[in-house]
């Protein structure tokens, strides 16, 4: 084989290997999903989101339905505002008692929401608040409770 054959191959891999780099990064940071626009919009407001970011998934059994798609402070009660969308295939998939709950996924600690339905006939709808919700844990709020109980029991 000649050395222009040669150069050619590797130069094919190493396009291969940039596109294979490109899309895992992308996957890597949630991009792929941005720009589908399509569905609704649900609010939840918590007392504390640790380190979610916007982006982020929206799962409900362990399955993508939608995403974080902003975060915002409320000075007036002291909470965060976060907005979700929600894929329009799901519409109508969630009852108003849905518990919107901040959940850690990975060694890396990516956060997301989880959506655990209720029992409730109807459902939310654009613009709708889940009323329900469960902050995030912070890991070191529980190891200073756990040195606290250990020092105030001794």
């Amino acid at each position: 084989m000649n050395s222009r054959a040669i150069e050619i191959l590797v130069g094919i891999f190493m396009l291969l290997f940039l596109a294979a780099m490109l899309v895992l990064a992308m996957r890597v940071s949630n991009l792929t999903g941005i720009g589908s626009g399509a569905g609704y919009s649900l609010v939840a407001h918590y007392d504390n989101i640790g380190g979610l970011k916007e982006g982020a998934p929206v799962a409900a059994s362990g399955v993508r339905v939608g995403q974080v798609e902003s975060i915002a402070y409320i000075p007036d009660d002291y909470s965060a505002r976060v907005s979700l969308r929600i894929d329009g295939e799901f519409e109508g998939a969630f009852p108003e008692d849905t518990t919107a709950s901040i959940y850690t996924a990975g060694l890396l600690g990516e956060q997301y929401v989880g959506l655990e339905a209720g029992a409730e006939d109807d459902a939310l709808a654009d613009g709708d608040e889940i009323t329900l919700t469960q902050s995030a844990i912070v890991l070191e709020r529980l190891i200073g409770q756990v040195l606290f109980s250990q020092s105030g029991s001794q």
